[in-house]
């Protein structure tokens, strides 16, 4: 079975693959006849293959460090043990079938984008927002000009605070004027905003100011949804993985900035309006809901929990939630003639699971075959391997 990362249900379907691009979809009599002599053939049976996961929010340098406490510049740990616990969440992410990631963001990311790419370590493409924008004191000048130092330094996105952290109730820090003047720069520059908001004001600020994407939204109400559909905002709320990872790792964070009582019984109050959330967006006509983990230590390697979560807890349709995390999340990252679907000339970036996920979403927890750019990173019987 092939789910094409656009909807649609293929049975009995080959893949070729050639280089680093998909050659050729072939279907039924096709498929079986498809190998070539010399041809390496993976025939993977049962299994579903889908187009590797993109999570458009992720925190890749959040690690649980040696004495099992999350990392803190400044800790014990060298920055060697640093490269590691980040090396570390990258190959979890890749294993569990994410192939691209969008890390917000860390001075450091680029450095592990770059080894990524150069196949120096294993772990999803990696898109990063750097350092995030979050000093709501600036002027809207000076944003500007902060903007400009983040394209020069290799930013593939901009992530800005407009609110405060749900663990400090959400409520927005930055006005009209700076949000408009920092996603207005952005866009003269050719960069994506993506904008940390969970008030409604603030949701409401950054769709007025023509920014790309808002993040979280756990106060969203359906009018605040219904701007941002018809503005074009794209939408990346969590559901319950986020919260539920910060309540059971609770030893590990907490007394680390806003880690205490009351921010950790916000975040168990917030579970409940999370899946409420997810409901009300897909709902709302037109809006484009993409797929954001928000992974930090603890989380990376079972993202798609946050999938499952969708549907169970959000009552979104498996297919919908299939596509959040495949073909409108490479829309939303502006890659969407690139990957996120599996179609000739895409990158060749596959995954399979035992099961069909459409079907039961908790498909996607039994990864057993992982391609990303055409290289094989993770293979499991019942697979069969041969040569033509």
């Amino acid at each position: 079975m092939l789910l094409d990362g656009r909807g649609v249900r293929i049975a009995n379907a080959a893949i070729v693959v050639r280089g680093d691009r998909i050659s050729e979809v072939l279907v039924g009599d096709a498929a079986r006849t498809a190998a070539k002599p010399g041809t390496l053939v993976v025939d993977l049976g049962a299994a579903t293959i889908m187009p590797g996961l993109i999570d458009g929010h992720v925190h890749a340098n959040s690690y649980f460090n040696a004495a099992g406490r999350i990392h803190s510049r400044g800790d014990a740990d060298t920055p060697a043990m640093t490269a590691l616990g980040i090396s570390d969440n990258l190959r979890r992410m890749l294993l569990s079938g994410v192939t691209t990631a969008q890390s917000m963001g860390a001075s450091e990311d680029a450095t592990y984008r770059s080894a990524i790419a150069s196949g120096s370590i294993a772990g999803p493409r990696l898109l990063t927002s750097l350092g995030p924008i979050s000093d709501a004191r600036l002027s809207p000048d000076s944003m500007r000009g902060v903007i400009r130092q983040r394209k020069a330094e290799g930013a593939d996105a901009i992530k800005i605070f407009a609110s405060k952290s749900i663990r400090d109730g959400g409520a927005t820090t930055m006005t009209a004027d700076q949000l408009g003047a920092m996603c207005g720069e952005a866009k003269a520059l050719g960069l994506r905003t993506l904008v940390h908001a969970h008030s409604a004001e603030s949701m409401q600020l950054a769709a007025m100011a023509g920014c790309t994407q808002i993040e979280h939204g756990i106060f969203a109400t359906p009018e605040v949804l219904k701007l941002m559909a018809e503005k074009g905002t794209y939408f990346s709320p969590q559901c319950g993985l986020i919260f539920r990872n910060y309540l059971e790792n609770r030893a590990r964070y907490e007394g680390s900035g806003n880690f205490n009582a009351e921010g950790f019984a916000s975040m168990q109050r917030a579970i409940p309006d999370a899946a409420r959330i997810i409901g009300q967006a897909h709902a709302t006509s037109g809006l484009r809901m993409v797929w954001g983990t928000d992974a930090v230590a603890g989380a990376h390697g079972r993202e798609v929990d946050d999938l499952i979560c969708r549907v169970r807890e959000g009552n979104l349709p498996a297919m919908v939630a299939i596509m959040s995390a495949t073909s409108w999340g490479a829309e939303a990252l502006g890659l969407g003639k690139e990957i996120g679907s599996i179609a000739k000339g895409f990158r060749a970036d596959i995954i399979a699971v035992s099961g069909d996920p459409s079907q039961r979403i908790e498909a996607l927890r039994d990864v057993v075959f992982v391609m990303a750019g055409g290289v094989v990173h993770r293979i499991e019987s019942p697979a069969n391997v041969s040569r033509r």
